[in-house]
């Protein structure tokens, strides 16, 4: 399906269509000038952009008087608390600049999202992003039954709030589940999941998402299973597309080793197919970025992505074709095994974790199994130590690996940032 006019997806699906990355930045700011600032100055860059408004953490969770609070007494917010706003208020921040040419996303965090979806519909918005377990199990405590009953019925709130034509957006987080150490198939899985529990609730537009991690490789075989898994199992009635997400781990803090991550990542969209992407900035290592140096990033990525085009199509990360039938075999696994726990796919999802066959490494939310095991391999790919009740097994070699130690584990953490500095140090000692 496409979607409608003045949508998020039909802006993006028009720029895949001419052959452009849509690229956003993760900006928010409690201050409204800047917040207007900010939107004025990415709709303005040298890119096919789209806005961000990200909410701040009082908001997040549901504490609105906090948020009110720090408002009025000057308080710095993390984000724009758009719940405590006036809907007209919130207008006049987007007034002139959201629109058809430059749609926007509300970013927030949430596992509790329907005051949120309210107050962003209000607004005149339609498109956001979460999870009912993707922005439930790594940030908070939430039961999952929970935060599958809110998202059920916000799905449902900003599909009958939103004009039909704007058509109603959500983007699944779950490709980005503490994505720097989990192996791309269980990411894969766990965004086309989040993506027909959506449809299952009413939402006729989505985008599944999937994190930049250790490998180019394993990287452009995952981005390229989840297009083949969306083209098999979304319903033919709903718009979708891939977004990328530049690195989400721990940064390089050299500005040499982030910029080449960041030109890593717009890249990897272009050689694997995904419709936008959702930049970084130098600065993520050390502090929040400035608007500046998220248009910067904005112009820099769209740039790498036009000089991507320019290669050769044979330019597509070294081994990717060896190991794209594995991930996409393990991506599968996970989703029939899922789907065939219950038509109801919030039920089907509760009853996957509940029995580990949905398994989350190293988180720790009660809800969430902890059996499953994985590490960095020798060539830097993720690969699976151990699996629990999951529905794949490691290769024998990996299954006989001793657990990582807490050292090591630190280690995996830092190793994409690591191996970006240590490229950059080396480059200029040339």
């Amino acid at each position: 399906m496409t979607a409608a006019p003045g949508s998020l997806g039909r802006f993006v699906s028009d720029a895949a269509a001419a052959g452009e990355l849509v690229v956003q930045p993760r900006m928010g700011f409690g201050d409204t000038r800047r917040m207007r600032s900010g939107l004025a100055r990415t709709k303005g860059a040298d890119a096919t952009t789209v806005g961000t408004v990200t909410i701040d953490s009082y908001t997040r969770v549901g504490e609105f008087a906090a948020a009110r609070a720090a408002l009025s007494e000057g308080v710095p917010l993390n984000g724009y608390p758009i719940t405590v706003h006036p809907a007209a208020h919130t207008r006049a921040l987007l007034d002139g600049l959201a629109g058809a040419a430059f749609p926007v996303q509300v970013r927030h965090g949430s596992s509790h999202p329907e005051a949120i979806i309210r107050a962003l519909a209000a607004a005149g918005l339609g498109a956001t992003e979460g999870g009912p377990v993707s922005y439930c199990l790594p940030y908070g405590r939430t039961p999952l039954e929970v935060s599958i009953g809110n998202w059920a019925r916000s799905c449902e709130l900003l599909a009958s709030l939103v004009p039909a034509s704007r058509t109603a957006h959500v983007e699944s987080f779950g490709g980005c589940m503490l994505g720097q150490l989990c192996p791309p198939g269980l990411l894969v899985a766990l965004s086309l999941l989040e993506c027909l529990f959506f449809t299952q609730h009413g939402i006729r537009s989505v985008s599944l998402s999937y994190a930049q991690q250790t490998d180019a490789a394993q990287d452009e075989a995952a981005v390229r299973a989840l297009r083949r898994l969306a083209a098999e199992f979304v319903p033919p009635d709903v718009d979708w597309h891939v977004v990328l997400y530049t690195y989400m781990g721990v940064f390089p803090s050299s500005e040499d080793g982030a910029r080449r991550l960041s030109a890593a990542s717009a890249h990897l969209a272009v050689r694997a197919g995904a419709a936008r992407l959702i930049v970084k900035t130098p600065a993520e290592a050390h502090r929040i970025p400035t608007v500046g140096e998220n248009v910067r990033a904005l112009e820099r990525a769209a740039h790498a992505a036009t000089a991507a085009r320019r290669q050769p199509s044979e330019t597509t990360a070294v081994g990717s074709h060896e190991i794209s039938g594995e991930v996409y075999a393990h991506a599968r696994a996970f989703v029939e095994a899922t789907l065939a726990l219950s038509p109801d796919i919030g039920s089907a999802l509760r009853t996957a974790f509940a029995r580990g066959i949905l398994d989350i490494s190293y988180c720790l939310h009660p809800d969430n199994a902890g059996r499953s095991r994985s590490f960095i391999d020798a060539a830097g790919r993720l690969c699976w130590s151990a699996t629990g009740g999951m529905p794949v097994a490691p290769p024998p070699a990996h299954a006989r690996r001793a657990a990582m130690t807490s050292s090591e584990l630190l280690g995996a953490v830092h190793h994409v940032a690591r191996r970006f500095d240590t490229t950059a140090s080396l480059t200029r000692a040339r």
